[in-house]
């Protein structure tokens, strides 16, 4: 395991996550924190930058032009990360990349505290885009 991983894996269990999976030789732990709506949220490090990323949802097969506009007015009011798609435009995730040569406790904080945030300001938005049909 690597030094930087053994140092996000530490700053993880001072901030009392759960973390549910490791895999050292790829450098990923998977943690949650269910209280904060947190689950499966992936941190890779991959050196020199560590990637936080969580699964939000399937993007919704009814009106995206709107959903897509809404998802990059949404990242205006996000203190880290934004919400992505992936390279299919199939998913939602919440994805910040933090430098891991400075990285600190409180850094690593303030961007899980941002998904929780942007998951509570959000979340029944998101919930009733996917409802949609």
């Amino acid at each position: 395991m690597s030094d930087n991983m053994e140092k996000v894996k530490s700053f993880l269990i001072d901030l009392d996550m759960v973390i549910t999976e490791e895999d050292p030789a790829e450098e990923l732990l998977i943690v949650e924190d269910e209280e904060n709506g947190i689950k499966n949220l992936i941190l890779d490090c991959e050196d020199p930058i560590l990637i936080v990323e969580q699964l939000i949802m399937p993007v919704p097969p009814a009106n995206q032009l709107d959903f897509f506009r809404r998802l990059l007015q949404m990242n205006a009011t996000l203190v880290h990360g934004a919400f992505i798609l992936d390279e299919e435009a199939r998913y939602v995730f919440f994805r910040d990349t933090l430098q891991l040569e400075n990285l600190d406790k409180n850094e690593l904080e303030g961007s899980i505290r941002a998904l929780a945030f942007a998951l509570a300001e959000h979340g029944n938005e998101l919930i009733r885009f996917s409802t949609e049909g």
